[in-house]
C-alpha cells in the first residue's frame, strides 16, 4: 500500500471545508479525481518542490494540472480557514517590473522577488502572513497585519483579539509601529536601534526564525516558483495549516 500524504482521519476533518465538487457533465468525459486524491498530490508537490507537470502519475493522485487546477477552484472558494491570506495594498496599486507582487531584492543582485511577512505566537504557530515585493520594507505592512489579527477563541467568554504583547527587531524601531500597538492595548516590545543588544531579543526571536525555516522545508516555498500570486498564497496557506496541526499534536 502506497503512503498516503493526508490521512483517512485528517480527511474526514478537511471534507466538510472544502467546496462541494460541481455536477458530472451530462455530455460525459474522464471521471473527476477524487479530492482526497488531489489533495494528497498537491501536498506532496508542496512538500517535495517538484513542477507540477512532474508529478509522478503512479501515485495515484491524478496528473500535476489537475492537482493544480483544484488548488486553484479551492482558493478561489476561500477553503483555506488558517492563517488568512492578506496582500497589502501598495501591491494592488503599484506593480513592480516583471509582475504583481515583486520586486528586486537587495541582497540578490536586484533580482525580482518575493518576501513573506509571518506574525506568530509564543510557540512559532503561524496566525498572520502576507506576501509584498522583495524590495518593500518590513515595517510597511506591520500596522495591516496586526488589524488583521483573527480572534482567538480559548477560555470562556469572548474570543481574545488583541496579544499581551508582541516582539519584534529593530526593523520596527519607529513611532509609527509602538504608537499602533499603544493605541490596541498592545505591549510593546520592540527593539531600539542601538540600545538594546541582540542578546536580549534574541531570547524570542528565534522563534520566528524556526518558523521561518520550517516554511522554508516546504519545497515549494523554499524559492517562489509560482508565478501566479494566487497559487503562492493557496501554497502558503496550506503550509501555515501543516504547521498548526503539528503543533496541535505536539500539545495536545
Amino acid at each position: 500500500m502506497k503512503q498516503q500524504e493526508i490521512s483517512a482521519e485528517l480527511w474526514e476533518r478537511i471534507r466538510p471545508l472544502l467546496p462541494a465538487p460541481k455536477p458530472a457533465s451530462p455530455r460525459g468525459g474522464r471521471p473527476r479525481i477524487d479530492d482526497q486524491l488531489a489533495l494528497n498530490g498537491i501536498v506532496y508537490v508542496l512538500r517535495t518542490g517538484i513542477p507540477w507537470e512532474e508529478l509522478p502519475q503512479a501515485l495515484g493522485w491524478g496528473s500535476g494540472m489537475t492537482c493544480w487546477r483544484r488548488l486553484q477552484q479551492w482558493q478561489e472558494a476561500g477553503a483555506w480557514h488558517g492563517p488568512q491570506p492578506h496582500v497589502h495594498r501598495w501591491l494592488q496599486r503599484g506593480q513592480p517590473p516583471g509582475g504583481p507582487h515583486t520586486g528586486p531584492n537587495p541582497t540578490d543582485r536586484g533580482k525580482l522577488g518575493s518576501k513573506r511577512h509571518v506574525l506568530t505566537d509564543a510557540n512559532g504557530t503561524p496566525v498572520m502572513f502576507c506576501v509584498t515585493g522583495a524590495n518593500r520594507h518590513d515595517s510597511v505592512v506591520f500596522e495591516e497585519m496586526i488589524d488583521a489579527l483573527p480572534a482567538i477563541k480559548g477560555k470562556p467568554g469572548r474570543p481574545r483579539r488583541w496579544p499581551d504583547k508582541l516582539h519584534a527587531d529593530k526593523a520596527y524601531d519607529c513611532r509609527r509601529c509602538r504608537q499602533h500597538l499603544r493605541r490596541r492595548g498592545i505591549r510593546v516590545r520592540i527593539a531600539r536601534k542601538g540600545i538594546e543588544s541582540k542578546e536580549r531579543l534574541g531570547r524570542h526571536r528565534w522563534v520566528v526564525e524556526r518558523t521561518h525555516a520550517w516554511l522554508a522545508a516546504f519545497g515549494k516555498l523554499r524559492v517562489r516558483f509560482e508565478r501566479s500570486i494566487t497559487t503562492h498564497v493557496a501554497l502558503l496557506s496550506l503550509a501555515c495549516s501543516i504547521i498548526c496541526l503539528r503543533t496541535l499534536r505536539r500539545l495536545c
